[in-house]
């Protein structure tokens, strides 16, 4: 079940590249993005990314956006994100299937009201949703006909009406799940193949999966307790990749990544158009 030893202050981001094969993810506090065996490390809090080809990935920092190249290490910025706002930092992020990419950012000590999810489109960055405070759970339907969000400290979790076209909000978000009455807060997610929402419970020890129509229907348990984003990935997308949280623990297997398979395909992850 333990997928990689790697101890994270704060685990995030799994992304499974569907043509390298390979799992990355983040330590945001660590300032460390990690694949099996190695990392990277930045001056900067690093939280989520989008593939965009098999060297390189559109990469979220406290500062903005950047092409990270993976032969080489350099890194070019495309986009400011909140560069003039010292206590936020970038935090979950997907791309979307319109090869946009989805990013949240949060206060570096999670202050009330200056998070706020942004999407980068074709060389554009606009606001979606702000006052917020966690940013967590972005995450897409299959048939791209909406987007899944929350505010973690909320505990609600959001679904957003997206246009045809080009992906872009519809209306104003409705609620989908109230997780008010639980002890656990939901944190990052995924929807696999056939519209199922996987959303990791941070304090809760694992993923819930959640139906189409918003029902419960399994609950897979994991070492940490402080769960924080699944990911789909191996060459059938059935393997449940899960990161976690050590901050403020000191359990053995908080902080590490999991890996378990289900009874699930995965969506691959959508590429990013520069």
């Amino acid at each position: 079940m333990i997928y990689d030893d790697a101890k994270c202050t704060l685990g995030e981001g799994p992304l499974w590249h569907p043509e390298r094969g390979e799992l990355f993810w983040f330590d945001i506090l660590g300032k460390r993005m990690h694949i099996k065996g190695r990392h990277w490390q930045f001056n900067r809090c690093v939280s989520a990314a989008g593939w965009i080809d098999d060297t390189q990935l559109l990469m979220a920092d406290s500062i903005g956006l950047h092409v990270f190249n993976l032969e080489n290490g350099t890194s070019d910025q495309v986009a400011e994100i909140d560069a003039d706002n010292p206590i936020t930092r970038s935090n979950d992020g997907r791309a979307d299937p319109w090869g946009g990419f989805w990013i949240g950012t949060m206060g570096m000590n999670a202050e009330p009201g200056v998070a706020a999810i942004y999407r980068y489109y074709r060389g554009e960055v606009r606001v979606l949703f702000d006052n917020m405070q966690v940013t967590n759970a972005i995450c897409f339907a299959p048939d791209g006909s909406y987007a899944i969000f929350t505010d973690t400290r909320t505990r609600k979790i959001m679904r957003q009406k997206l246009a045809e076209k080009d992906g872009w909000p519809v209306g104003d978000p409705e609620l989908w799940i109230d997780c008010g009455d639980v002890d656990w807060k939901p944190d990052g997610a995924v929807i696999d193949a056939a519209g199922n929402f996987w959303n990791a419970r941070f304090g809760g020890n694992g993923i819930a999966c959640y139906a189409p129509d918003g029902t419960l229907t399994q609950t897979v348990a994991l070492p940490a307790h402080q769960t924080t984003c699944p990911a789909f990935g191996g060459p059938d997308l059935k393997t449940l990749f899960c990161t976690s949280a050590a901050i403020g623990l000191d359990g053995e297997d908080d902080g590490k990544t999991f890996s378990t398979p289900v009874d699930a395909v995965g969506q691959a992850e959508h590429q990013v158009i520069l």
